[in-house]
């Protein structure tokens, strides 16, 4: 029987001393890894590249004819999607340190231990498998279960939570009721409020209003309008968006903000169907559906009794919770690539290739701002960007709080010292020992990457080197 092939794509492996390249083949064998092509004339590489998918590249730096160096710099221009493992027998720092930051995967130094290479093979196998998977996504992106998938393709998800909010839209949007979303800001909340209108085949327009910061005259006049003379200023009578959204949908943003004079106001909107015009004694009435967002903890502020909670069950009809992106880091290499593309569209660039360590670092963080944010620090990184490789400073700026927004590491806790974590320890570790654990923390996260590890802790790659070689038994 066939055995299959293990990547499903050849390795491709660069050194210009044969037997070393039988070694790795035989490295590489002994660990289940079958599919690999030998190439020992670095001249051929580029024509290996364009004849064959290649997985990933174990590649040495001195050979004649084509220098490592200079394959490298043209894989990551031509084809960035391939992982580059530089396998070389220079132990020089300050070489190691421009590989990475020219677009290697990692950096083994000859004589290669197969526990230190096998390890980072499969690591860039997996980045392979997700860059694989994700792209399926993105081209056929929902399952079957929804009957309206091209209604959601404006939400750029993988994450099991947002395909089931997916399905209770489906299920819920025909209705008559009133629809509660509820998230952290920067979610998307406004583009699910979208997809129910679309699903509802009301037709009628969706008019949208924020209502942050209106008071009670200012919002009776933008929902209900008023009638000629019913305020200094009101030589004309106006519609208010109620009557605008007749047959449609009403969607009004930062509910949780109204007074409540206000919310008695919607509340008899929402149970009667009838509203009054500023300055009127005569009733109208529209069968707009109401669909209201807030970030706010409306539970919290009904026991506050800031809120009714006669508007808040009513509210509470249909309530659709969007989870934080620091709950749906699977969907961050997805959104990566999406915001990359509309980046480079805007600023009329090529889309940019990015290191491996840039989803890790990109996974670590936060997220206070959620989407909205992300968005904003990958269009900000794009604007400034001029080569092929995007740079991970303006992300590391942010996420090493060299900005005004906290990393996931004590994040609310920071500016909070009773309930830090330091606070937590039954004894107060020596600084060389909290030095230790941080440091044997971070290479565990990154999977033993020195670059994104040096990234989490906010210290150069070259620090953590010195570090590494001072804690290591002499």
């Amino acid at each position: 029987m066939q055995l299959s092939s293990i990547p499903p794509h050849p390795i491709l492996l660069v050194d210009d001393e044969p037997h070393t390249l039988a070694s790795f083949d035989i490295a590489l064998r002994s660990n289940g890894i079958n599919n690999t092509i030998r190439c020992h004339d670095s001249r051929e590489v580029e024509g290996i590249l364009h004849s064959t998918e290649i997985e990933i590249i174990l590649l040495d730096l001195m050979m004649p004819f084509v220098s490592g160096e200079e394959i490298l710099s043209r894989v990551v221009e031509s084809c960035p999607h391939i992982p580059v493992i530089i396998v070389t027998g220079v132990n020089e720092l300050d070489t190691a340190v421009q590989c990475m930051k020219n677009g290697a995967f990692d950096y083994v130094l000859k004589p290669v231990e197969e526990s230190r290479l096998i390890p980072s093979i499969r690591r860039a196998l997996e980045i392979r498998r997700l860059r694989r998977e994700n792209s399926r996504l993105a081209s056929g992106f929902f399952s079957e279960k929804l009957t309206h998938p091209e209604v959601f393709k404006h939400i750029i998800t993988r994450n099991s939570k947002m395909q089931a909010i997916f399905r209770y839209c489906e299920a819920v949007a025909e209705g008559q009721q009133p629809i509660l979303i509820t998230g952290e800001t920067g979610v998307g909340k406004e583009f699910i409020a979208k997809a129910l209108h679309e699903l509802s085949n009301r037709k009628g327009p969706l008019v949208a209003v924020n209502v942050s910061g209106l008071d009670d005259q200012v919002f009776s006049d933008t929902l209900f309008g008023h009638v000629r003379g019913a305020f200094t200023g009101a030589d004309r009578p106006r519609s208010g968006l109620a009557e605008k959204a007749r047959g449609g949908t009403l969607f009004l943003d930062e509910i949780g903000d109204l007074k409540e004079t206000t919310q008695i106001k919607l509340l008899r909107f929402l149970e009667e169907r009838e509203y009054y015009p500023l300055g009127s004694d005569s009733p109208k009435s529209s069968d707009a559906r109401v669909i209201v967002a807030t970030h706010q903890n409306l539970d919290s502020l009904q026991e506050q009794e800031i809120f009714r909670k006669d508007l808040y069950y009513r509210l509470r009809t249909h309530w659709i919770q969007i989870p934080p992106l620091r709950e749906r880091k699977e969907d961050i290499p997805l959104l990566l690539d999406h915001f990359l593309l509309q980046a480079a569209q805007e600023f009329n660039k090529r889309k940019p290739a990015y290191s491996e360590g840039l989803i890790g670092l990109l996974q670590e963080y936060h997220y206070p701002g959620n989407i909205r944010e992300l968005r904003s620090l990958i269009f900000d990184a794009v604007s400034s960007h001029k080569s092929p490789l995007l740079s991970l400073q303006s992300f590391q700026a942010v996420m090493s709080g060299g900005g005004k927004k906290t990393t996931r590491i004590g994040r609310e806790r920071r500016h909070s010292p009773v309930n830090s974590w330091a606070s937590q320890l039954d004894a107060i570790p020596t600084i060389k020992d909290a030095t230790s654990t941080l440091i044997e923390e971070a290479l565990r996260r990154s999977g033993n990457n020195q670059r994104l590890a040096a990234i989490m802790l906010g210290i150069t790659p070259q620090a953590l080197n010195q570090r590494l070689k001072r804690q290591s038994p002499s």
